[in-house]
């Protein structure tokens, strides 16, 4: 066994993008994507000004976020250590993009399919050295076995201080920084100067939050990494509260004791409409994860390839055995069968919450944003789904005669205020410096026209809303129904800029 590793010598290196050129010829790499870079940095200040350079690749981690999260293994482990890929297995699903810290990965836009440096496996299996280690023209790319103490490679570690990237991240990187300035491996420390950079378009590097350090340097050159996640995500997240809310709810009425058949509308708005809807939405959601795959018609994937590790697949479990739970409330339903409702009440109700919450252990995952690492995920996606069943069955109200509407009312309510104390508490929290600059971007940058307008229509309108119906008793179907409206509409606004901003942050 072998554990092949880079060492990366920035003190030798000259900028001269060899490495880059001969990886892009190797692998065919397209324009506009790379598998591996070199970033400058300039620090000081006129006439005093110093440039240095960092190659930026795959840190072809011990403990790799990509292989765990990716839903086909995809991504996995040759036995000499490097983590690689097998396009034949890869849905496009960009979990991995996500997942990795270094923002090492990137979908080939002529396969669809995620790739990223594989340590040129193939080379490396006929005894040949990678192509960037052959072009370097000042051998600052060393590579070797960093279980052999007496390699090149282990020799240059031992003698010299030698760092990483992301260290906190826990991902046990193989990919060794030999005379870096550190605000190069640190792409917080540096920023992008409002006249551009040279030779290269890249995503704009955003402001830096208040109450933090002067940063150290400016980024001169490096590459776009573009968010990868967008409204479908969002939409999934919106759709998916509704399908498990509504069951949630229509378990709480059938707990409530309205499983009477013989009531009037109990049949309709409990036992057969509920499962129909939330049929609907969970339907909308399988389309929305399919049609964000980049290879849309390998999502059965999931099933036949799965990785059990990753919870993209984990969800699909949920949601599929979620979907026989309301296909068989639906049959008692129509059947009006008091005795399968009664049977199925807790069933459906925990996997209403689980379909509403698994994200939360996906978002997990994505180690790369620390945003969604938050232990309030959780709680907040289950009070969203919470507020989807109450929202949901306040529409419903205006066409059925559904009972204990108030109880309905106050639990919609309840759900909300779940949701703004929870939001409050993630706002008011400290964390990571990367943490702040994503909170930041969603209150203050980017993001805050998504989050303002998703909290005011999402939250504080609906909430006055059902506080005028539950406490003034006026007890009107359209004011609550206007509130569910608006509480759907909102959380697609939230979630977005939740989405969005986890995935503002430079890693690169």
């Amino acid at each position: 066994m072998t554990r092949l590793g880079f060492l990366l010598d920035s003190d030798s290196c000259i900028g001269c993008h060899a490495c880059t050129v001969a990886c892009k010829s190797e692998h065919d790499v397209p324009l506009g994507v790379n598998r591996t870079w070199v970033k400058y940095i300039e620090t000081g200040s006129f006439p005093n000004v110093s440039r240095h350079f960092s190659v930026m690749r795959c840190n072809q981690c011990d403990d790799a976020p990509c292989m765990e999260i990716c839903p086909t293994s995809a991504l996995f482990r040759a036995p000499n250590g490097v983590v690689d890929f097998n396009d034949d297995n890869c849905i496009g699903c960009k979990a991995c993009m996500n997942a990795c810290p270094y923002d090492a990965l990137y979908i080939n836009p002529e396969t669809n399919t995620a790739h990223k440096c594989n340590f040129c496996n193939h080379r490396i299996e006929d005894n040949l050295e990678p192509s960037c280690v052959v072009v370097c023209p000042t051998e600052a790319i060393v590579v070797g076995d960093l279980d052999d103490p007496n390699s090149k490679i282990s020799t240059m570690i031992a003698r010299n201080d030698v760092a990483v990237r992301a260290p906190e991240q826990n991902t046990q990187p193989k990919v060794y920084y030999k005379g870096a300035h550190m605000a190069s491996l640190d792409p917080l420390a540096t920023s992008i100067s409002a006249d551009g950079m040279i030779w290269a378009d890249t995503t704009e590097h955003h402001p830096t939050p208040p109450n933090h350090e002067k940063l150290d340097a400016r980024t001169a050159y490096t590459t776009a990494h573009p968010i990868t996640w967008k409204e479908k995500v969002s939409g999934y997240l919106v759709t998916k509260a509704i399908a498990g809310g509504v069951m949630i709810i229509a378990a709480l009425l059938a707990l409530l004791g309205n499983d009477d058949f013989e009531v009037d509308g109990v049949q309709s708005s409990i036992g057969v409409v509920p499962p129909i809807v939330a049929g609907i939405f969970l339907a909308i959601t399988g389309a929305l994860l399919v049609a964000d795959l980049k290879q849309p018609k390998r999502f059965y994937y999931l099933i036949t390839k799965g990785n059990r590790s990753s919870w993209l697949v984990k969800g699909a479990y949920v949601l599929m055995a979620f979907a026989i739970a309301t296909g068989l409330w639906w049959l008692g339903g129509l059947a009006e069968s008091e005795t399968l409702i009664k049977v199925m009440i807790a069933p459906v109700a925990i996997l209403g919450f689980g379909v509403a919450g698994y994200t939360a252990f996906l978002f997990g995952q994505c180690e790369g944003r620390d945003l969604w690492q938050t232990p309030l995920l959780l709680p907040t996606l289950l009070c969203r789904a919470v507020v989807a069943g109450g929202a949901t069955y306040a529409i419903l109200d205006l066409f059925l005669k559904v009972p204990d509407a108030a109880a309905i009312r106050w639990a919609f309510l309840a759900g909300l205020i779940g949701v703004a104390l929870l939001t409050w508490a993630e706002l008011a929290s400290t964390g990571s410096r990367h943490v702040e600059m994503a909170v930041h971007e969603m209150v203050k940058g980017d993001q805050a026209k998504n989050f303002w307008f998703g909290a005011l229509i999402g939250l504080v309108a609906p909430g006055v809303m059902l506080i005028i119906d539950r406490v003034a008793d006026v007890d009107s179907a359209p004011l609550a129904a206007i509130a569910g409206l608006f509480a759907l509409v909102g959380m697609f606004f939230a979630e977005t800029a939740f989405v969005r901003a986890g995935q503002s942050v430079p890693l690169s």
